[in-house]
């Protein structure tokens, strides 16, 4: 008799407001659309169709990744497992950037600098003020996070390295039990934990895109070895 295989899901949640207005959204929390809705739902029906189940639900504490882990679970109708929401799963911060879409941005900062902060690996944008009102200190969300760990800006270095924790103490443990995780955050965060699963190097990185509404799937050994990952398309 063939071992069990562990699977790890990853999805990236459906379109928001501010993704549609192409605004910077990082730690603020806006919603999902319709058509985010409609994206979850679309992905409980792939992994419905591919006959995948979990043991537990993974999010970040922003309401677009519940949003999109209630609808995608039902569309599956699936039994009732755990949510389990953590803030080292949202999405990468953006600092100065958060609510401004492009065209402000060019204007304050250049093309170049915006380029070099949307895909680079190393720099971060310009950090908030601590005084500023989209500091997470002021937000309710993260009044039990001791406040010298929220970040004022976050490189896609600093959103890997506030995220390794969680994989490390959290999910890592949990898959090495033999649990089935599905993870439901942010397209910054995955591709920090996608980079640090398939050991992507800073530069390769940049070329890396995780869609909506289109989840990655990892089949580990019962040594946690990858064994297979895969699109579900």
């Amino acid at each position: 008799m063939m071992p069990p295989v562990v699977h790890l899901v990853l999805v990236r949640h459906g379109s928001s407001e501010w993704n549609l207005s192409d605004r910077f959204t990082g730690w603020t929390d806006i919603p999902l659309t319709q058509v985010g809705y409609e994206q979850a739902e679309k992905v409980g029906q792939r992994l419905a169709a591919a006959g995948i189940t979990f043991d537990e639900v993974h999010i970040s504490v922003l309401s677009r990744t519940r949003q999109t882990a209630e609808t995608l679970l039902a569309a599956m109708q699936h039994p009732p497992i755990p949510h389990h929401a953590s803030w080292r799963l949202n999405e990468r911060h953006y600092g100065q950037l958060q609510g401004k879409d492009k065209g402000e941005i060019f204007a304050a900062w250049g093309e170049t600098n915006y380029r070099c902060w949307w895909r680079g690996y190393f720099d971060p944008p310009p950090a908030l003020e601590l005084d500023d009102p989209r500091h997470p200190r002021f937000d309710p969300l993260f009044a039990d996070i001791e406040p010298t760990l929220l970040p004022r800006s976050e490189s896609l270095h600093d959103c890997q390295q506030r995220l390794l924790p969680w994989w490390h103490e959290t999910a890592s443990p949990a898959l090495a039990a033999g649990r089935r995780l599905l993870v439901v955050s942010h397209g910054n965060t995955l591709r920090s934990l996608v980079m640090h699963l398939d050991s992507i190097d800073p530069e390769a990185i940049e070329k890396v895109e995780i869609p909506s509404g289109v989840p990655l799937v990892y089949r580990f050994n019962q040594a946690f070895e990858v064994i297979g990952k895969e699109w579900l398309v």
